[in-house]
């Protein structure tokens, strides 16, 4: 028999599922630790993260534990996975946009898609912009050893909450042997088998909606499998009088501009899940021939709220369930 638990984490919404219902104490109790384990290491957000002690001394190179190595690794992971549509370095411009702790959720009502944010800070896009040298690629991790240049400033919040539900659902399963199903503000790992269905495993039912008002579906999830969105409506903030948003287009330091209020992908892991969804947003219209071409399953909701899908995703349909699977 399934159990589930709901809780608040980063001010976002957290969620377990797990297929045997007695081990649901100990299996929230695992997850919650690892949250805790990857916020003390890597949180912009606390002056006693790992990461905000060792920053200042980063340029000469300091030894990190296991959990912040971890941590980058899978960032320049992700980095290299998206050719530096997401990047780590991007610390300091999320200083200069006034990016908090704190900052939710504020929806922009659909059909009016926000101004967007430019290289410059003003005005509509700018051609002429020139784009920068990817700080990602001069980070360097040998080993324990972190070297970050003096000119920029971590933040893993691109995959950290990512690599926490990943981690968090292999951790319940491997202790407790149930199938397990975490999710982090969006970001939606499985491990070990899914629920009974006549007699036998099943899939995850799982509902993809951004906000309320977006167009939802239900698909069924195969179990070892992940999901990630990544949204343009939440975590919204004004900055010098225009409407940002928290996904940045690395080669400027600038919110990416919102042609996309959403794009959801699914991967073997959420790590991977959450790099290409991130990195939709940041190549805009352009990422939709890249993820047809690479067969990666995706499901994009535009500014009027229309969906598009690619890489087998199914069609939305209030009539059948639909699978995304290994297959």
């Amino acid at each position: 028999m399934e159990a589930h638990s709901r809780w608040t984490v980063w001010g976002l919404e957290a969620s377990l599922a797990v297929t045997d219902h007695t081990m649901l104490p100990e299996a929230e109790a695992a997850v919650r630790a690892v949250v805790a384990d990857v916020d003390l290491a890597c949180s912009r957000f606390r002056a006693d993260s790992e990461l905000m002690m060792l920053q200042p001394a980063m340029a000469g190179g300091v030894t990190v534990s296991g959990m912040l190595r971890h941590l980058m690794e899978r960032a320049l992971h992700a980095a290299r996975l998206t050719d530096g549509d997401v990047d780590p370095s991007l610390g300091a411009d999320l200083d200069a946009l006034g990016y908090r702790r704190g900052i939710i959720s504020v929806p922009v009502p659909s059909g009016s898609p926000p101004t967007p944010a430019t290289p410059d800070g003003a005005g509509p896009a700018a051609p002429q912009a020139v784009p920068r040298v990817p700080g990602w690629s001069r980070i360097t991790l040998d080993g324990q050893t972190l070297t970050v240049p003096r000119d920029l400033r971590l933040d893993l919040g691109a995959t950290a909450k990512a690599v926490a539900a990943d981690l968090a659902a292999a951790r319940v399963h491997a202790r407790l042997g149930c199938g397990v199903l975490v999710s982090l503000g969006g970001d939606l790992a499985t491990a070990g088998p899914g629920p009974a269905a006549s007699a036998r495993p099943g899939p995850w039912q799982v509902l993809v909606q951004d906000l309320p008002a977006d167009p939802s579906q239900r698909i069924a999830l195969e179990p070892g499998f992940a999901l990630a969105t990544s949204s343009t409506q939440k975590r919204r903030w004004t900055h010098d009088g225009a409407d940002v948003h928290h996904i940045l287009d690395p080669r400027f330091g600038r919110p990416a501009e919102a042609l996309w209020r959403s794009v959801t992908v699914a991967a073997p892991t959420c790590l991977e899940a959450n790099a290409f969804s991130t990195a939709a947003v940041v190549r805009g219209l352009a990422a939709f021939e890249w993820f047809r071409s690479e067969g990666i399953p995706a499901r994009f909701v535009d500014r009027q709220g229309r969906t598009a899908a690619t890489g087998g995703w199914p069609a939305d349909s209030r009539n059948a369930e639909a699978v995304v699977s290994h297959g």
